[in-house]
C-alpha cells in the first residue's frame, strides 16, 4: 500500500516506510524530525521540470506528462521497482515538501504505483 504525505506533517506509525521523492531536502526540516528511510533524488522531477512547474496547478496536468516521460530511464524504473518491492512488504507513505501535495510529484507516482481498481 502506498500513501501520500506533505514533509512538513507529524510522521506516524501508520506511515510505515517513509521515502522522501523530491530531489531537495525540505527546507527548515531536519532529519531527525523528519524520519526518512530513504531518500530516492533519482525518482524525483528534473531541475529543468521542477522550476518550469513552479507548482502552478493550472500547469500540472503538463507537468504530469512531462514527469511520467522523465520517468522513463533505468535509474527511475529500478527506484519505481524498488519501491514496489517495500510496498509488498508493508505500507510506504510518500514524503514531499510541496505545500500542496494533491499537485506534487509524489501525487503523480501515487498515481503510478497504485494498483488499478
Amino acid at each position: 500500500m502506498f500513501q501520500l504525505k506533505r514533509a512538513y506533517d507529524e510522521p506516524a506509525e501508520s506511515d510505515g516506510t517513509r521515502v522522501l521523492v523530491d530531489r531537495l531536502w525540505p527546507r527548515g526540516l531536519s532529519k531527525e524530525r523528519a524520519k526518512i528511510d530513504l531518500w530516492l533524488k533519482e525518482i524525483a522531477p528534473s531541475t529543468e521540470l521542477r522550476t518550469w512547474y513552479g507548482h502552478d496547478a493550472a500547469r500540472f496536468d503538463e507537468f504530469r506528462r512531462r514527469y511520467l516521460q522523465e520517468l522513463n530511464n533505468e535509474a527511475a524504473q529500478h527506484a519505481l521497482e524498488q519501491l514496489r518491492d517495500m510496498a509488498s512488504k508493508g505500507t510506504v507513505t510518500l514524503i514531499t515538501a510541496a505545500r500542496e501535495a494533491a499537485i506534487s510529484d509524489g501525487a503523480v507516482l501515487l498515481d503510478l504505483l497504485q494498483p488499478a481498481k
